[in-house]
């Protein structure tokens, strides 16, 4: 049988919403900090979608469901993260303008809270053995 810790659930689920939406994701010189949007907007919708699948089925109780889609969620953070990072180092096609950029482009502490509140998520669902009384 699975059981959910509601307060992990929550409190990654607040996490990684944060995270996704308003969290500096990239230090850009001149621009300032990004969020998510504009480093790729793609990346936000297709975050925002998984997310949103992954809080409705927590809502619903489908543990096994939200088992999965918390991995998911894990999977995709790990991919949207080198997805930024080879968009930095191969922004402009050329190698040299490429190597500049990329020494100049930080990420920032919004990955950290990515990270954290996805595994919240991950590590909120456990299997429990039931204990039957004879």
């Amino acid at each position: 049988m699975l059981i959910v810790r509601k307060t992990n659930a929550y409190i990654g689920l607040i996490l990684t919403a944060i995270a996704i939406s308003v969290a500096p994701m990239l230090k850009v010189p001149l621009k300032g900090n990004w969020v998510l949007y504009q480093a790729d907007p793609r990346l936000l919708y297709i975050s925002m979608a998984v997310l949103g699948l992954t809080t409705m089925m927590l809502f619903v109780r489908a543990l096994r469901a939200f088992k999965i889609m918390a991995i998911v969620t894990l999977i995709w953070s790990a991919l949207m993260a080198v997805a930024v990072y080879f968009k930095v180092n191969n922004y402009f096609g050329s190698k040299f303008f490429d190597k500049v950029l990329a020494k100049t482009i930080h990420f920032q502490w919004g990955w950290v809270v990515l990270l954290v509140g996805v595994l919240l998520l991950v590590s909120s669902v456990k299997k429990v053995q039931l204990e039957t009384k004879a």
